[in-house]
């Protein structure tokens, strides 16, 4: 009997180190795919922070322009 139990021991040792495998490769997997995720989006809000200012910008350009009493010169007719 006591070799019955103690392959059932190894057996059951052998299942959970699987187990434990598994999960940490799967574990593993989400970590690279969330990182992956908020890596794109640190690019995706530098790029918006770009427009946002590039607007802001134009917008005090214009608004520069409005204030010293310019008009913004029309553009010719296209032929």
């Amino acid at each position: 009997m006591a070799g019955s139990e103690s392959k059932a021991a190894k057996d059951l040792t052998a299942m959970m180190e699987t187990t434990m495998q598994q999960l940490q490769s799967r574990f593993q997997n989400l970590s690279d795919q969330i990182i992956s995720k908020m890596d794109e989006m640190g690019t995706r809000i530098d790029d918006l922070e770009k427009n946002v200012g590039d607007l802001m910008t134009q917008a005090g350009a214009e608004e520069q322009h409005k204030a010293n009493g310019l008009e913004e010169r029309p553009s010719w007719p296209k032929r």
